[in-house]
């Protein structure tokens, strides 16, 4: 694999894992026990890429104390929903990953999702041997679409924007790139649509993990 590109920077939600279901259900339980007004399917998977606190005020109005409940009782629901097997890989992602780590390139983590989480996910589908640096919303100031922590990952390995490539499936990973200079790919078969993803100006646009062999 030939590449003009040192670090391949994803996100998780929706590009590496298929947690739409699992992460949909959840907030639909948080919703229905705060008796929040209710929200469909659809409505509640747009907000994922945001900040947990974040995905319940921007769906629904409400105070800040009520966003501070809604995080917590979702907390309290996933773990108790995220049994074994709950959040299969997509189609390709692991063998497509493991082949970018054997031909040199630097593969890294940028997520919304809590550290404690997104590390049990890692771990639980056999990624950290390929994936040696992973950042989530509680290692940086300013969550997605804030271009920290693009900027952190390549003041980490000292690399220039041009260097790296961010990949996602929603609009607030194409501007966190593009906020950091760097360059986006967008993937359509997480929880963003194709017209989203060119609303943000993605770079490229792709309809399966593997497509990134004509990338990087």
């Amino acid at each position: 694999m030939e590449t003009n590109f040192k670090a391949v920077i994803l996100d998780f939600d929706g590009t590496i894992a298929d947690t739409r279901s699992l992460i949909v259900r959840t907030m639909r339980q948080t919703i229905a026990e705060l008796a929040l007004p209710s929200r469909t399917d659809d409505e509640c998977a747009a907000m994922i890429g945001l900040p947990l606190k974040q995905t319940f005020t921007d769906l629904i109005p409400m105070d800040d104390a009520t966003g501070d409940r809604c995080a917590e009782v979702y907390r309290r629901l996933f773990f108790e929903n995220n049994v074994p097997g709950a959040v299969p890989m997509f189609p390709g992602v692991k063998d497509m990953i493991c082949r970018m780590h054997a031909a040199g390139l630097l593969v890294t983590i940028a997520s919304s999702r809590l550290r404690g989480s997104l590390k049990a996910f890692v771990d639980e589908m056999g990624l950290e041997p390929y994936i040696p640096y992973i950042l989530s919303v509680s290692d940086v100031e300013h969550a997605k679409p804030a271009p920290d922590m693009v900027e952190k990952t390549l003041a980490e390995y000292n690399l220039r924007p041009e260097e790296a490539v961010v990949v996602g499936d929603t609009m607030f990973d194409i501007r966190m790139a593009h906020a950091a200079g760097v360059k986006a790919v967008g993937v359509t078969y997480g929880n963003g649509s194709r017209e989203s993803l060119a609303e943000a100006r993605a770079d490229w646009i792709i309809d399966s993990f593997s497509g990134l062999e004509g990338i990087v």
